[in-house]
This record gives C-alpha cells, structure tokens and sequence, in this order.
C-alpha cells in the first residue's frame, strides 16, 4: 500500500490500483507506522506525502517485490511453463511494429503460450504494469531519464518525428520541412499530458516560437484526418503517420519493453520477449 501511495499520489488513488476502498488503505497505513514506530506520510488536508523514513521504507518494499517476482519466475520454470496467459499493454503503431508480429512467431515457438493485448497509451502502460494490470508494457520515451529501478527494460527501436502537411499545404512536395516555416499555421496535436504534446512544444520552441494548437486527439489516425482535411499541420512519430523529415536534427521516440523487475525469467513472459526484443530472439 505505501508503494502504491508513492505511485499515485492521493491515498483514494492508490485504493482504486489495490481495488480496495480508501478507508481501509488509510487504516492500513496506519497501522504500518504504528508497527515501525516512525511517522511515514506527511499530511496535507487530502494530499499525502511520504517522510524520509516513508521513501526508505518503499526502497525496501520495491526490492522485496523483485524478489517476489523472482520466486513466481522460478516456481513457473520448475512447472515447465509450456502455457499460460500473458498480458500485454502497447499503443497502437507498436502493436503493428512488435506485438502482431511476435503473436505470430509465438505461434510457432510458443503455441502454449495465449497473450492478451491491450491498446494503452504509452505515458499510461507502466503505471499499469507496477499496479500489475498487465505483465509487460511496449512503451516509450522522448528524452534520457533516470531508470525506475522496478523495471526491466529492452530496447525496440528508435523512430523520429516527421512533420504531416495538407495536401494542398504550400509546404507540400518538399523532400525536407523546416520547423520555423510552420510558425504561423494551425496545428493539430495530441492532448495536454500526452508526452508527444510536450515534444511538439519543446521542437516548436526550439525553433523559436509556440505552435497554435487548434484541435487535439490522442488518435493519431483523428490526428491525420484533420490535417488531410485542411484543419492544420502535425508532428508525429513515423511510425504513427508516415509523414516528410525534418529539417536538422529531428525529435525522437524510443520504444521499448518492459517488465516488472525479476519477472524477465518467468517463462511465460520470457517467451515473449525472445519473439518481440531483438537482442533475445
């Protein structure tokens, strides 16, 4: 529970993950820092924080659920782990790059093995692995950050942004797009908190002004259908929407796998990594 807490912020939060209610989180809590004879939350009206002792406390629980996973790993490979259900969160151009094609290989190499796929945005995929919603997420990243150490993490591959024009775009045609040419058109982007928004948002003021975003949607295919229809231009990852380079040094996505650590050797999930990463298979 103080894990949780760490991860979702507000103690109602943290029970909805646990599916429990908020009082018996509270009431649990509680009685974890009458146990360790130390306060472990700071309070704030509704908001809750975790005290030096709290955040130590959560290094020491996120080492034990690696060991944890570990055990369950070891215990599967003992029962051959020829079959089994794995479940899968990916957003969408990945499921068509990594998770249809090694469905397929799986198969052949795995036939014992079922995967379920869920199409989830790749900012909202890891959450839902720690919460253990699913067992590994196809997720991304648009900028270097600090490893979560409760993850495992196995590179895909890496794609940059391309700029989307109208057809009838004055731009259109060209073998390369240079962003500041774009300052003074409408655009279409993926809403606020959609992580490719802040890229669009740190690219255009690399270029030294602050796109006009006229509609949003966090589809991608809305995303194209709006710019064929005139209603802006767009940045987005090529395997998104095959688009026209940029000019210079383009932003890119890094997409990768992950797993909660200590599962990567649980066969189940192991045998679908060595379809999808790779550096495994």
């Amino acid at each position: 529970m103080l894990r949780a807490l760490a991860d979702h912020g507000t103690v109602t939060a943290a029970a909805q993950a646990l599916h429990l209610t908020p009082s018996a989180v509270s009431q649990q809590l509680a009685a974890l820092e009458s146990e360790v004879g130390q306060e472990l939350l700071r309070r704030r009206g509704r908001r809750v924080s975790l005290t030096s002792a709290g955040e130590l406390l959560v290094r020491h629980a996120n080492a034990v659920a690696a060991e944890l996973e570990r055990a369950q790993a070891t215990l599967a490979g003992l029962a051959s782990g020829t079959a089994g259900r794995v479940e899968v969160g990916s957003f969408a151009s990945a499921i068509t790059q990594v998770v249809a094609p090694a469905l397929a290989r799986l198969r052949v190499s795995a036939p014992g093995v079922v995967v379920r796929v869920r199409d989830v945005e790749g900012h909202a995929s890891v959450p839902l692995l720690l919460d253990g919603e699913i067992d590994l997420a196809i997720t991304e990243e648009y900028r270097p950050r600090r490893d979560d150490g409760r993850l495992t993490r196995f590179p895909l591959y890496t794609e940059p942004f391309d700029v989307v024009l109208p057809a009838d775009h004055r731009l259109a045609g060209r073998a390369e797009v240079d962003l500041r040419d774009l300052a003074e058109d409408d655009w279409v982007a993926t809403l606020p908190g959609n992580p490719v928004r802040d890229v669009v948002e740190l690219a255009c003021g690399d270029a030294g002004f602050a796109p006009r975003i006229v509609h949003t949607s966090d589809d991608f295919s809305a995303v194209g259908a709006l710019v064929r229809a005139g209603a802006g231009v767009a940045l987005v990852p090529r395997h998104a929407l095959r688009g026209v380079p940029v000019t210079g040094t383009a932003p890119l996505r890094r997409v990768f796998a992950a797993v909660r650590k200590g599962s990567e050797d649980h066969p189940l999930i192991r045998a679908v990594l060595d379809c999808a990463t790779p550096s495994r298979g």
